[in-house]
């Protein structure tokens, strides 16, 4: 099997999963936070919703150095807002694997601020890192959920609220 077919069907799994997380995030809670330190509900759903396209951005692209780019949270307004902002990222993500020659995964990218370098990994391993940015992300958001007493959908079997239904 070709490595854009695996990145492409886990993509996928991943996007019911990330689909079904975000619609639950109500709201009139957009703007909840569990800790002054921890970001607030649309922030961290708004990143969650964005990662699909880091895809396109590694595979077109050498680097991001945040000093040239700082990092703005798309405002979502709605869980309506999140979720066609999440379909958005998603199809561009979907749409560069299918335009890339697998050649191109084995590049070196680079995360950095300025000088200050992050990392240097090959674009195929920051793609992974973006797949596993989305799962780290969503169990985050699991816990805003759980602490609002939401409930939480499954995502590689059912959840204890799904188990108690």
């Amino acid at each position: 099997m070709k490595l854009i077919t695996l990145l492409q069907d886990e993509m996928a799994q991943e996007a019911a999963t990330t689909r079904k997380m975000l619609s639950c995030v109500p709201t009139e809670k957009l703007d909840w936070q569990p800790h002054p330190k921890s970001m607030k509900m649309k922030v961290l759903a708004a990143h969650i919703a964005e990662l699909p396209a880091w895809v396109n951005m590694v595979l077109n692209t050498n680097e991001l150095d945040f000093a040239n780019n700082p990092y703005e949270s798309q405002d979502v307004k709605n869980t309506e807002e999140l979720l066609a902002f999440f379909e958005k990222s998603l199809k561009e993500g979907e749409q560069s694997l299918v335009a890339t020659d697998e050649e191109e995964f084995w590049e070196e990218w680079t995360l950095r601020n300025g000088d200050q370098i992050y990392s240097t990994s090959s674009k195929y391993e920051v793609i992974r890192m973006s797949y596993s940015q989305i799962v780290h992300h969503r169990a985050q958001l699991g816990v805003y959920l759980r602490l609002l007493n939401i409930p939480i959908p499954g995502s590689y079997g059912p959840s204890a609220d799904e188990v108690m239904m």
